[in-house]
């Protein structure tokens, strides 16, 4: 049994159990068109815990006021309360300072922070970014925009027939004008974990410093950005139970200090005179404006309940329901997996013979079942799997086989409605 642990009021939590987790989330206990909701799109956007809910309405009924800028009470308790934030997102992380903790919208507008204060500065014609075809389009467009603009040439790193990445490929295509690589920790549409030490060992070897989204990994396993050595980590509130319009990038304090701001306006100014400006040192120079504090306080909450769990319990429980979905449709010799690495997080993509992925997810939906389908933001990855879409079910800790077993009855009526 995993050791027990302490939650953000100094419970003990037990190892991890997902129905009593279930509990949190009220939502969950919803009929949609008469069913009972069940719900496998959180790779989209994950649900919220009462206590995310709870302390952001809290908040912002008795402390509310905005921050950094006034000397009275509340002010300073809503400052407090902000970056206490961003503390909590730097031991989530295990940032070495918490001045390497920039809050952004979400993991989107991180990595546009990296490709415009990093980047695009000293980027010039024939200058390389490679990327890997699995890719969401978050950290693809940043890049194109550099392609459009600089002159910058995208190198695409392919993926092997079961969704691993080719890591060999990715290291030969680093070269002497390779100024970034940017890569997927863990793929939204076929779950790949890359394996992405051994490729910042790799890139830094030659000198390349290396972008990680982080977006879908930091669900779902422990991430040490002092033990990975990486350069620049993404993440996004929406998919950690958090809010929305709240994200963090990590950034080694040296970038950070050579970057040029991203934002202008209030809040990231040392100071501005008619004829100069100085900026101020981050992470203010990189949060312009009043931040989202609510959202900021949110997402704080929604670190301390995930951490409140055994992670290695939660991850054990998610890779049980991939396992065992991924079994159960082994009945429909219809319907063909997309993405069979090996470690792979708990998200199953498919196609169905003669089945619209969205005419498949609107059956599922009837039957009171929520996927995804589309192409996933990741145009590329459809391409090289000779897909235009997929349904994608992704799970969550507070999934169970029950939840399976509707998905796995849906999928057997559609196949009865469609075929």
């Amino acid at each position: 049994m995993n050791a027990p642990l302490f939650n953000q009021v100094g419970k003990i939590v037990a190892s991890f159990d997902a129905e009593k987790a279930r509990a949190d989330f009220e939502i969950l206990s919803r009929t949609v068109y008469g069913k009972p909701l069940v719900y496998l799109d959180s790779g989209a956007s994950a649900q919220k815990p009462r206590v995310v809910l709870d302390t952001m309405r809290d908040f912002a009924q008795s402390e509310y006021a905005n921050v950094h800028r006034g000397v009275h009470f509340l002010s300073a308790a809503a400052t407090d309360r902000y970056e206490a934030a961003r503390r909590t997102v730097q031991k989530f992380l295990n940032a070495a300072r918490e001045d390497e903790i920039i809050f952004t919208k979400g993991g989107t507008e991180a990595i546009n922070l990296v490709s415009y204060s990093y980047l695009a500065p000293t980027i010039q014609p024939g200058d390389e970014i490679v990327l890997s075809v699995m890719e969401h389009h978050s950290n693809i467009v940043p890049w194109h925009f550099l392609r459009e603009r600089a002159g910058a040439v995208l190198k695409w790193v392919d993926v092997r027939d079961d969704g691993s990445l080719d890591i060999e490929a990715l290291d030969a295509a680093i070269t002497a004008k390779t100024k970034l690589v940017a890569v997927t920790h863990m793929s939204n549409v076929l779950g790949t974990v890359t394996p992405l030490k051994e490729i910042i060992a790799r890139a830094h070897a030659k000198g390349v410093p290396v972008l990680a989204d982080g977006c879908q990994s930091a669900v779902h396993d422990i991430v040490d950005v002092q033990a990975l050595d990486v350069d620049f980590y993404a993440v996004t509130g929406h998919k950690l139970y958090g809010p929305t319009g709240i994200g963090a990038l990590y950034a080694k304090r040296a970038h950070l200090k050579a970057m040029r701001p991203f934002n202008g306006g209030g809040e990231m100014i040392r100071e501005v005179m008619k004829d100069r400006i100085t900026y101020a040192d981050a992470p203010a120079r990189f949060e312009a404006g009043t931040p989202p504090i609510i959202e900021t306080v949110g997402l704080a909450t929604a670190l301390d309940y995930l951490s409140s769990f055994d992670r290695a319990a939660v991850a054990a429980h998610e890779h049980d329901l991939l396992a065992y979905a991924r079994e159960q449709v082994r009945q429909f010799n219809w319907l063909r997996v997309i993405g069979d690495a090996p470690g792979k997080g708990a998200i199953l993509s498919f196609e169905a013979d003669g089945m619209h992925a969205h005419d498949l997810a609107t059956i599922l939906d009837r039957e009171g079942v929520a996927v995804r389908a589309g192409h996933h933001c990741a145009q590329v990855l459809m391409e090289r799997f000779n897909v235009t879409s997929t349904s994608r079910a992704s799970f969550a800790l507070y999934n169970t086989r029950a939840d399976v077993d509707a998905l796995v009855a849906g999928l057997s009526k559609a196949r009865g409605i469609l075929s």
